[in-house]
């Protein structure tokens, strides 16, 4: 147990157990790596020991720090370089290679795309489509309730557009 003045957020064993699943949920959504999720919410939780957020803001505050976290992982390339180097070490073939390229070339450019939104349309998108719910969403990007649903919206439109440059508006 910690104590007072240590340095380390006096709350974080049970913060940590009760919010490391939707943090590393969060951060799986985003990455599509369970590993990468895993190395993610460390920093989160590393960076909320550090932290004086309140216990009480603790669930908004870990899902924002696991999406920014997992977004900037994309931006900075350093998930594409290790990812090459672990596809370079593996010798076993994948069942149907065709699939899997295709699926890995569907989710980079979600991936990619997403990077490139807005950032606050992006933290919705992620942080809806994780499991939290409008209310949670809005506490956690400090929006109003009524304008998340909006906020979702605009982000899934752009994210199509992003996805289909090409495609003509409906």
């Amino acid at each position: 147990m910690t104590r007072a003045g240590d340095g380390v957020h006096p709350d974080l064993e049970q913060v940590f157990r009760d919010g490391y699943p939707r943090v590393v949920a969060v951060a799986a959504r985003v990455l599509g790596s369970g590993d990468e999720a895993e190395d993610v919410a460390q920093e989160v939780f590393l960076a909320f020991s550090r932290s004086a957020v309140p216990a009480a803001e603790a669930p908004g505050w870990l899902s924002v720090a696991a999406a920014h976290t997992a977004l900037n992982l994309i931006r900075s390339g350093r998930r594409r370089t290790a990812r090459e180097a672990t596809v370079a070490d593996r010798e076993v073939a994948a069942p149907d290679v065709a699939d899997t390229v295709v699926a890995r070339d569907d989710h980079r450019r979600v991936r990619a795309a997403l990077a490139r939104l807005p950032r606050t349309q992006a933290l919705a998108l992620v942080l809806r489509h994780s499991g939290l719910s409008y209310a949670e969403v809005a506490a956690a990007l400090n929006l109003s309730p009524g304008s998340v649903g909006t906020t979702v919206r605009r982000a899934e439109s752009a994210l199509r557009k992003e996805l289909t440059p090409d495609a003509s508006p409906l």
